[in-house]
């Protein structure tokens, strides 16, 4: 199992280590056969095990507090899969699946393809983290295009109402994919009861803290009094003018 790349879904609750990553962080059998059964309401054929992470010695995409997030297959399309912890600190996906949802109502984020109690399908973004992408040989102009794209992302986000949560320090939580198309990631904290930050947050991560260095390394430096001041006028007054300043202010 160790080295296995894919576990068809006829075969997965006969394996100890399938079994383990499904119901991570302990195995109980009538809990491994409801989701075994939820696989297949969501159209599953098999699960693959690749990735950076490690779970019981198995390769995974990501290994959160709520879930574990595996390569799927949905006949032949390869997909991505978010299963719930039984430690989590919920006790369903639902709220997550329904974040992504309002995210896709304007194209923000992987596509949302089903979910269940215990699970959300999504499209498969294959790339690389931000921080990674921005280590690699990428020229000004395209680190200008994507950082503008993501920044257009969060104005959407924000116009309708909906605060990913996470964006001040985002370092997994934007993929490059291999066309050097942006995608924010991972709505489980996302809200519509609380005033959306997203643009404000997301400037502060790339211009301010986080990764302002690597951000200057390839657009050059910017003045951050300048881009402080410009968010302040667009958090007093969401526009689409103000949003603009802000991206004057970042050089985009």
């Amino acid at each position: 199992m160790k080295n296995a790349s894919s576990v068809p879904i006829e075969k997965l609750a006969d394996d100890a280590v399938c079994a383990q990553i499904l119901c991570y962080p302990r195995c109980r059998k009538e809990e491994l056969k409801r989701r075994v059964e939820e696989l297949r309401s969501l159209g599953v054929t098999a699960l693959e095990f690749e990735g950076r992470k490690r779970v019981s010695n198995v390769s995974v995409l990501g290994k959160g507090c709520v879930g574990i997030v595996l390569v799927a297959r949905v006949n032949k399309e390869k997909v991505a899969l978010k299963v719930r912890r039984l430690d989590a600190d919920r006790s369903v996906m639902r709220h997550e699946a329904e974040m992504l949802e309002k995210a896709n109502s304007v194209e923000v984020g992987p596509k949302l393809l089903g979910f269940t109690g215990n699970m959300v399908l999504m499209e498969f973004v294959d790339g690389f983290l931000l921080p990674e992408w921005l280590g690699k040989r990428v020229g000004k102009r395209l680190v200008k295009e994507v950082l503008r794209d993501v920044l257009e992302q969060c104005w959407l986000l924000d116009s309708i109402g909906l605060d990913h949560g996470e964006l001040s320090h985002a370092p997994k939580h934007i993929i490059v994919d291999r066309s050097n198309r942006p995608f924010i990631v991972d709505f489980e904290t996302a809200s519509v009861n609380r005033r959306p930050a997203n643009v404000t947050s997301i400037c502060q991560f790339l211009f301010i803290t986080d990764i302002a260095e690597e951000v200057a390394g390839k657009i050059g430096d910017k003045d951050k009094k300048s881009i402080i001041e410009a968010l302040r006028f667009y958090k007093e007054c969401r526009s689409r003018e103000s949003f603009e300043a802000v991206l004057k202010a970042c050089g985009l």
